[in-house]
């Protein structure tokens, strides 16, 4: 059923959204499996890999005593920067993407792979700018005692869709979050923990599938997996916070998905 049928509600609806996040998932799992294997997947799994042999070279050197184990070299955090530079900006392209494929979506259309790709790198550098912010606020946040880091990604949870879908700056589509969020802060708290539950446990299972398969198979397919697993986490908090924007904006506005597609058009 179509948000569009939808009776508006009082308040914001965490079975809703939560069930709306995998309804879209259901009916897109080869386009959002596809746009998390490229800007997600593969690049972990390179990584991995690249870290990973590091890291059993250096266990080796350590164990035999033929080569002293490698020291901190300024190349090490030069990679890091451009590792953290890489995985921004494929981040971002995704989550535009997946923006772009809930909406389209939950208004009865068929999202294309073409279409999504095309929204995503429409607004690389601006969404680039406002994960930047909102990780360097939310870090801090972090440092200090933990709870602000959280209350700041509760306000902020509703930007990266309002910087995609409505087309706003940096700064105004965190200001745009935090209106919308306002008064439905504990409610979207609670979407979080049943999403962090949620994938938890996906990732206890096949992280103990990895474990078991890597005897067999080997450390390759294993870091396949985890590859795998750290993509499909990424689709699903990103659908995950777009479905949120659409019900926060029912919620407040009264904004249904048709009138939203129609802005987005």
């Amino acid at each position: 059923m179509s948000m569009a049928s939808y009776d508006r509600p009082a308040a914001f609806r965490i079975g809703r959204v939560f069930g709306d996040t995998f309804s879209v998932l259901g009916r897109n799992f080869g386009l959002c499996l596809g746009l998390a294997v490229i800007f997600s997947g593969i690049p972990t799994f390179l990584y991995q890999l690249l870290t990973g042999s590091q890291i059993d070279a250096a266990l080796l050197s350590a164990e035999t005593g033929a080569v002293p184990p490698p020291e901190f070299e300024p190349t090490s955090a030069l990679a890091g920067l451009v590792y953290f530079i890489i995985y921004l900006v494929l981040a971002s392209i995704l989550q535009a993407a997946l923006v772009r494929t809930t909406i389209e979506d939950l208004n009865g259309q068929q999202p294309t792979f073409a279409d999504a790709l095309s929204r995503g790198i429409a607004v690389l550098l601006p969404i680039i700018g406002l994960l930047f912010l909102m990780y360097l606020g939310i870090g801090i946040g972090f440092v200090l005692l933990i709870i602000p880091g959280l209350y700041l990604l509760i306000r902020w949870s509703a930007a990266v869709p309002a910087l995609v879908h409505e087309r706003l700056g940096v700064l105004e589509s965190m200001r745009r979050s935090s209106e919308l969020t306002k008064g439905s802060r504990w409610r979207i708290f609670g979407l979080f923990v049943i999403l962090i539950v949620a994938i938890w446990i996906l990732q206890l299972v096949l992280g103990l599938l990895a474990l078991a398969i890597m005897p067999i198979l080997g450390t390759v397919l294993a870091t396949a997996l985890v590859a795998v697993l750290s993509a499909v986490t990424s689709v699903i908090a990103s659908i995950a916070m777009a479905v949120a924007y659409v019900e926060l904006r029912y919620v407040k506005e009264g904004t249904d998905v048709k009138q939203l597609a129609e802005i987005f058009a």
